[in-house]
């Protein structure tokens, strides 16, 4: 009993239960058996300190090559299991070689089925080992992995798990490699927003920090796999919106892209992953016209594309039987289309190669008209019904087929269309996908960057702009997880719904936690201690008082009821926001909103627990601001300018507080920009050279403030014309 207490008082925490909560035994394994994970912890702790106050530079340096490298990594793992799993399958089970592209050897692949019987066969078994593996063990890893991570960078950049993303290369690597019609960059765009997620989380950064993270761990997946790095960093921040950019990421985007592509390209080649024979010139203005109508026929099949998708996605919700059973069934439909049109089986890169190189000019028309709206019904079959893989790669071989058809009804009757129909399937590449993922720009380099194409971005820009307005007008994408702009985003409604909530930090309004578990508590000790507290969950600490994670009470009943002597760091959930004790409060409610909109833990710059932030706590806060504010107001005069000026070295006030700085009497400084953060200012605020000061003063006062801002060298001036009366 007495170790019990001593723990309790060390932590500043009430111990999870009554007198016999922990035994000296127990105390004396958490401070010295687990010492190694809490020591890691700590180690790990400090170094995330360290790199949140780092300067934006030198930060996203540090933490876009930690993505990048991982982003690389993941995308060589994934790219040798799907070539295992492609031989085993396709070519040792079922006998058939698909074709492959010139990046990746050129392979012409089997010019027939030599055991037919045996497609659908393995189509099936690759669906039903991808349905067993997902729903038994992650089942957020089904479907298409970019529109989860997308999902993540919105609503909780701290919430991939790291089981999803080793569930998501297997399962994909089955679907794909079996048959299934399938993007790679799927699983490896989650991969790296996984290791993004996981740096959110064990680095403690800030929810815009994190979003970063998770975004450039998109795009430098992607990137990497389909040697694009460019189109990858331009992706990273191009991505997440609908009608957006998000600019912060595009920056921290190139970093981790390049890297990402010089360990994959340094390990696997870094040729394009298409070859165009000759070349392009554009030479010929009647082509827009013809490009033009690709455009149209592109938003059309983005539209069909999408609606497709998710109508078999909700159709294959209401299947009778179980979950685990239903990508079988897919599977079962691909592999029968298949014996007819081979060119639904897995990624397709091959055949969109054999249209570039003019190697399909001999397939009957009707079959070319075919394979557009047979890849969209392949991919919905797929992975619509459960199975595992992304839907950028499929978009892009629709797009293909979509121009490739285009071309050969234009062909014999149209002037300036060619005898290449190289130019028509990258214009078709680019301006389906280009339109139904709301994201033109980085599709646009991707496939440039792809083919080697650079020449075709000019005119490809009239098919992708026509895709894209069609798109729009519909209001659609693939990927439903993106937001329309940064304004729908939670953090950008906080900030302009509850802006005074910048001028408070979380440690100001936070609350003492009412009750902190010891990760070795056990599911019955930790239950009747959350009873007693009266909360709904509690925040777990290791042995030295480190956040491990968060319970919920009703998770902490289930587990009693299955496991009582389950302990409570197997059971905290890791990937629960937290925030700092020094963020502002409107940080501190978007980690909150995260976290589920009750409670949120609150902790020091080394992770430790130190307190709790509530919807209380936060609505105290802010009548505290509205307060502090009204108060400011009061001592502005009638008639007030505005003054923004940077501090000069050599300043008078330059490393100075507010209140001690010697400003003009009546002086009232509203914000200071240092660097790329904005800060809320208030007495006890140490200015500093370069800061941006934004302060409100008598037009008497302006001149003397300036002079005072800028240093004793400037002599006065005059009131600039961007100063605003009041």
């Amino acid at each position: 009993m007495m170790c019990a207490y001593k723990y309790a008082a060390r932590h500043g925490a009430e111990v999870g239960s009554d007198d016999h909560t922990l035994g000296c035994a127990q105390v004396k394994r958490s401070l010295t058996g687990r010492s190694t994970p809490a020591t890691g912890r700590r180690q790990v702790a400090r170094f995330g300190s360290w790199v949140n106050q780092l300067p934006y530079l030198p930060k996203w340096l540090i933490l876009g090559a930690m993505v990048g490298v991982i982003a690389g990594a993941g995308a060589i793992v994934f790219y040798e299991a799907l070539s295992y799993s492609t031989r085993f399958f396709l070519g040792v089970l079922a006998g058939y070689h698909p074709p492959t592209p010139a990046g990746e050897g050129g392979a012409a692949g089997s010019a027939h089925y030599s055991r037919a019987w045996a497609i659908p066969l393995v189509v099936v078994l690759g669906g039903l080992l991808s349905g067993w593996l997902v729903f038994s063990f992650a089942p957020e890893a089904e479907g298409h992995g970019t529109d989860a991570a997308i999902d993540a960078v919105h609503q909780n950049p701290r919430g991939i798990r790291l089981r999803a993303v080793v569930v998501k290369i297997v399962a994909s690597a089955l679907t794909i490699g079996s048959g299934g019609s399938g993007g790679r960059e799927g699983p490896t765009a989650q991969i790296s927003a996984g290791f993004g997620s996981l740096l959110a989380r064990v680095l403690d950064l800030s929810p815009e920090d994190g979003r970063i993270a998770v975004s450039i761990g998109i795009g430098s997946g992607i990137g990497a796999i389909f040697s694009a790095p460019l189109g990858g960093a331009v992706l990273a921040a191009d991505i997440v919106y609908r009608d957006d950019f998000e600019f912060a990421a595009l920056l921290p985007g190139v970093f981790a892209s390049i890297i990402a592509y010089a360990i994959f390209g340094g390990v696997l080649g870094y040729q394009p992953l298409f070859a165009i024979p000759g070349g392009y010139h554009f030479h010929q203005p009647i082509q827009l016209l013809w490009f033009a109508i690709i455009g149209l026929l592109a938003g059309g099949l983005g539209l069909l594309y999408s609606r497709s998708f998710y109508g078999l996605v909700r159709l294959s919700s209401r299947l009778p039987f179980s979950r685990k059973l239903r990508p079988a069934l897919g599977g079962l439909l691909v592999g029968l289309i298949a014996l007819g049109l081979p060119e639904v089986l897995g990624t397709g890169y091959g055949w969109v190669q054999k249209g570039l190189s003019a190697d399909l000019v001999h397939t009957p028309l009707l079959i070319i008209l075919a394979l557009p709206l047979a890849r969209i019904l392949a991919t919905a079959l797929s992975i619509g019904t459960g199975g595992s893989g992304g839907v950028f790669g499929p978009g892009m071989v629709i797009g293909a087929f979509t121009g490739l058809a285009v071309w050969r009804v234009l062909e014999p009757i149209a002037p300036g269309v060619g005898h290449d129909p190289a130019p028509f399937v990258i214009v078709g590449m680019m301006a389906v996908f280009g339109g139904i993922s709301r994201a033109p720009i980085a599709v646009m380099l991707m496939v440039a960057q792809m083919t080697g194409s650079i020449a075709l971005l000019g005119p490809a820009m009239v098919a992708v702009a026509i895709s894209w307005f069609i798109v729009d007008w519909a209001d659609d994408s693939i990927y439903r997880s993106q937001l329309h702009n940064r304004d729908d985003s939670a953090s950008s409604r906080i900030q302009l719904g509850l802006p005074l909530l910048a001028t408070l930090r979380v440690a100001d309004v936070m609350s003492a936690p009412r009750l902190v578990l010891a990760g070795t508590t056990t599911a019955s000790e930790a239950l009747e201690a959350l009873r007693r507290a009266g909360v709904p969950g509690a925040p777990v600490s290791d042995a030295k008082g480190a956040y491990i994670g968060t319970v919920e009470t009703d998770r902490v009943e289930r587990a009693a009821d299955a496991d009582p002597g389950s302990l409570m760091a197997t059971l905290a959930d890791a990937t629960t926001a937290t925030t700092t004790g020094g963020a502002t409060l409107d940080v501190g409610l978007e980690a909150l909103t995260h976290a589920g909109g009750h409670w949120v833990a609150v902790t020091s710059g080394r992770h430790n627990i130190v307190g709790i932030l509530s919807i209380g706590d936060l609505v105290t806060g802010y009548r505290q601001a509205l307060g502090t504010n009204v108060e400011k107001i009061d001592r502005v005069a009638p008639h007030a300018v505005a003054v923004e000026e940077r501090i000069a070295a050599g300043s008078p006030v330059d490393g100075r507080a507010v209140a001690d700085a010697g400003l003009p009497a009546g002086t009232v400084i509203v914000a200071v920009q240092r660097a790329n953060e904005l800060l809320a200012s208030d007495a006890t605020t140490v200015l500093g050279a370069g800061d941006m000061v934004t302060a409100l003063t008598s037009p008497e006062h302006a001149d003397e403030l300036r002079r005072l801002l800028r240093g004793a060298r400037s002599g006065p001036d005059e009131v600039t014309p961007g100063t605003q009366m009041i």
